[in-house]
């Protein structure tokens, strides 16, 4: 080949398309369909009495209006619990449409269908609902104390307590020289893409057909589960995924109601039917995530290595629990990050409350247990008056000792096994871009200007390509044009372009032929979906297979045309030829031509398929036994277990010393997925992981008052960084490839926004002076922390701020600065 593409910072080629208008979103489909609309609760708990349409039923363009009563078979039952886990003793869903009872505000308890969405809003209005208040439970400490309960028959709103330990964690805490424990706490948070969700459905009454369309990041998923709802053959039913503005998680759960209930609609009706999400149907009737009290007990030796770590967790999923445990389960395993810890008990409770439920947000319970361990980190520094990096060195699992198994079960059911990854090479970098061993110098500036500034730093490893499969199909026509198709669907993260590099690389054709499309299940009826940061790793994976096996194919049929072997044979942007005698070739579009025989000339290359042309041996049939006409090929990938990316930020913040606002001055990140495709998207996801955990860090937080209600549902309310928040991105990339997959590539997908919220709290807290335990921070809370502390409540670090780093006598100790052996809930 000529040019090189994997690899290569290639611009995106979806991008012409989408930024001059040329995107077709789901609300760009369907103008001429009726709209469905939706009466949701306005209470947190409550049992339906009764509902009164009487006043809706008569409006000019009300086409039907229909409640739970009305819902037949299957579509009146529970909503499915998509992952079962045996520790998952009580798992919950919904209805499609609530039956008799609300557990949070926003479930949909009644549909209208008319001939526009106005009609059908202003006929919700009409709808009268007379509820029976019942006894609200709002945040984890009232979801503990079991005092309330949001489901009758769920004891102590514990809907799954999961236990893993590996070592004898009570003896290494009790022999350990000191220990420590830490009280924390991450708050509830919301992913918020400027595309929120919707369904449009067409039914075929001659056919007995369904057609979907969904902004979603499972198509095969959503189509499996609409044809179990509506008793269809899997086979009469289509869901493809437009372009899709954003995901982050909320768009992989399925069916949501609105899944389920246009296209149940549609069919009765016999007419399309469609639901486009508003903005605060999206903040009260989606899915949130992070919320989550932890407590870590921590035993280490005088030189900072931890022995053993007990930890425990009280984790809110929300009224139901659809999308099983997977968070917390995320959470326990993923805590760990780069460190070898000792003995390991891990223990968490989930818990049901009267909020909108948890399913996972870019993370994934990861930066929950991030923040955990890496102030764990900083804690045993302070306590032993040593550098944080050092500290963090001291006990990193080595290049040498990879493959590393933890001895854990990860959330797929399989080891927790890191593939590869350099965590001191790594350090090394950050440290260099931050400039880590001259912060001192720079913070005795600051202070001579009146100013507070501190550094942080933070690591992960992020579990990325969890199977069980994706696949990819490859096609290539007698134009020479190339057709991909893979089942998992795109929500911005450039699948057409990286993964027309491979195709490009593989097959040896110019990117500008190669034709990418995801999500269609016309195309790829078998795929999994787009979470996990694995989109690359096992699409990428199943379409450089497709793609190989076409290359073998088509050496094979041009050697026999050539009469050549087919190792004298190579691909060179698009043209097969003979090495070292480039004018013996014939174009890939030819040997398309010559993959399939055909009877009918229909244009000049289907004429030079025909059976008279004379390309063919007439003592051959004309597909070989084994053979399959046309030039394409199918492939799929399926791994033993998840690949394990890895990398680590630092940040440098100011905190103003009258107002407490917070600014981050520098952020850097070091990043390793592999084998990287096309860096500068790998960059671009980089860049758009900190600006969300910028957010989760500084910004979001979903306040729910002790009603149930949700006080901050709209953009005037709930805050998110402005461009003018996030802060220049420096970042660098460290290649260690996994063995586990063909391309050596891991996921790079959520890398960006794990660690943020605890590289800001370990700045500010380096900043200040005393330690930051729950995030996110807004200037208020700092402002009150400083009161505290200058009060005595809360007691100063042990390290000398002034000298990064620089061992100092303590003043005061920490608390608890030594804990007792058995930590306490």
């Amino acid at each position: 080949m000529t040019t090189q593409m994997f690899g290569a910072p290639i611009k995106r080629k979806e991008d012409p398309r989408l930024v001059t208008g040329g995107g077709r979103y789901l609300d760009d489909l369907g103008h001429d369909a009726l709209a469905a609309a939706f009466v949701r609760s306005p209470h947190a708990h409550a049992r339906i009495v009764d509902i009164d349409a009487s006043d809706a039923i008569d409006i000019d363009g009300v086409i039907g209006i229909y409640g739970h009563e009305d819902l037949p078979g299957r579509v009146g039952e529970p909503l499915p619990l998509l992952i079962p886990h045996p520790t998952l003793t009580h798992g919950r869903t919904g209805y499609a449409l609530a039956r008799d009872e609300v557990n949070h505000v926003g479930e949909p308890i009644a549909m209208v269908v008319a001939t526009d969405r106005y009609v059908a809003e202003d006929a919700c209005q009409r709808i009268r609902v007379t509820y029976e208040q019942l006894p609200v439970v709002v945040g984890i400490e009232a979801a503990r104390d079991g005092e309330r309960l949001v489901h009758d028959d769920v004891p102590g709103n514990v809907s799954a307590h999961m236990l893993q330990e590996v070592g004898d964690v009570e003896a290494a805490l009790a022999s350990a020289p000191h220990t420590l424990t830490l009280e924390l706490d991450i708050e509830r948070s919301a992913c918020m893409p400027m595309e929120g969700k919707g369904v449009y459905a067409r039914w075929d009454r001659e056919r007995g057909e369904l057609r979907m369309y969904s902004s979603t990041q499972t198509s095969t998923g959503v189509r499996a589960a609409v044809a179990a709802k509506l008793d269809l053959p899997l086979a009469k039913v289509e869901c493809i995924a437009p372009d899709v503005g954003g995901g982050f998680g909320v768009k992989i759960m399925h069916p949501w109601p609105e899944e389920v209930l246009v296209p149940w609609a549609a069919r009765l009706l016999g007419q399309p039917v469609k639901w486009t999400e508003d903005r605060r149907e999206h903040f009260i009737s989606s899915a949130h995530e992070r919320g989550q009290l932890q407590q870590v007990t921590v035993g280490f030796d005088d030189d900072g290595r931890v022995l053993g770590l007990d930890v425990r967790f009280w984790h809110d999923n929300g009224a139901y629990t659809p999308y099983g445990i997977i968070v917390p389960i995320i959470t326990s395993t993923q805590l760990l990050g780069p460190y070898k810890p000792g003995a390991y008990r891990v223990e968490f409770w989930s818990l049901y409350t009267n909020t909108v439920l948890v399913t996972p947000y870019r993370g994934a319970g990861r930066p929950q247990g991030c923040f955990a361990m890496e102030r764990t980190m900083d804690a045993i520094a302070d306590e032993l008056g040593l550098d944080r990096a050092e500290v963090r060195s001291r006990n990193f699992i080595l290049p040498s000792e990879m493959p590393y198994d933890h001895g854990l079960l990860f959330q797929d059911g399989r080891p927790l096994k890191y593939d590869s990854g350099d965590f001191p090479a790594s350090l090394a970098k950050l440290k260099e871009l931050v400039g880590w061993d001259d912060f001192a110098e720079h913070r005795r500036k600051a202070e001579a200007e009146g100013r507070k500034v501190g550094l942080g730093i933070g690591c992960y490893v992020e579990g990325t390509g969890v199977g069980p499969y994706e696949g990819g199909h490859i096609q290539v026509e007698t134009s020479g044009r190339v057709n991909v198709s893979t089942g998992l669907t795109s929500q911005g993260q450039g699948h057409e372009t990286v993964f027309a590099q491979i195709v490009a690389e593989e097959l040896g054709v110019r990117l500008e032929d190669v034709h990418v499309t995801t999500g269609d299940t016309r195309k790829m009826p078998y795929a999994v979906g787009t979470f996990a940061s694995r989109a690359a790793v096992m699409s990428g994976s199943a379409i450089a297979i497709a793609t190989r096996k076409v290359r073998e194919k088509a050496l094979r049929i041009a050697a026999d045309a050539l009469e050549v072997s087919p190792d004298d044979l190579e691909i060179v942007e698009g043209t097969v030829r003979v090495k070292g005698a480039p004018t013996t070739s014939m174009s890939l579009g030819t040997v398309s031509v010559l993959s399939n025989p055909l009877r009918y000339a229909f244009d000049e290359a289907a004429r030079a398929a025909t059976q008279f042309a004379g390309t063919f041996d007439p003592d051959k049939p004309p597909v070989a036994e084994g053979e399959e006409p046309g030039l394409e090929g199918k492939g799929f990938y399926s791994p033993t277990q998840a690949t394990f990316a890895n990398g680590m930020h630092a940040a440098i913040v100011e905190t103003d010393p009258v107002t407490a606002e917070i600014t981050i001055l520098r952020y850097c990140v070091i990043h390793d997925c592999g084998t990287m495709i096309n860096p500068m998207i790998v960059e671009g996801q980089v860049h758009g992981g900190v600006a969300q955990g910028v957010g989760g860090a500084l910004y979001e937080r979903m306040a729910y008052d002790e009603s149930g209600q949700l006080l901050n549902a709209s953009f005037m309310d709930f805050l998110m960084p402005y461009a003018s928040e996030v802060p220049t991105i420096e970042a660098d990339h460290l290649e260690t490839p996994s063995p586990l997959n063909p391309l050596g590539i891991k996921g790079a997908g959520e890398a960006g926004c794990i660690p943020v919220t605890a590289v800001i709290a370990s700045a500010i807290e380096d900043a200040e002076g005393f330690p930051i335990t729950r995030m996110p921070i807004s200037p208020s809370e700092l402002w009150e922390l400083r009161r505290r502390h200058a009060a005595g409540e809360i007691p100063s670090l042990h390290r000398n701020l002034t000298h990064q780093g620089a061992p100092s006598t303590p003043s005061a100790p920490r608390t608890p600065s030594t804990s007792s052996k058995e930590p306490t809930s």
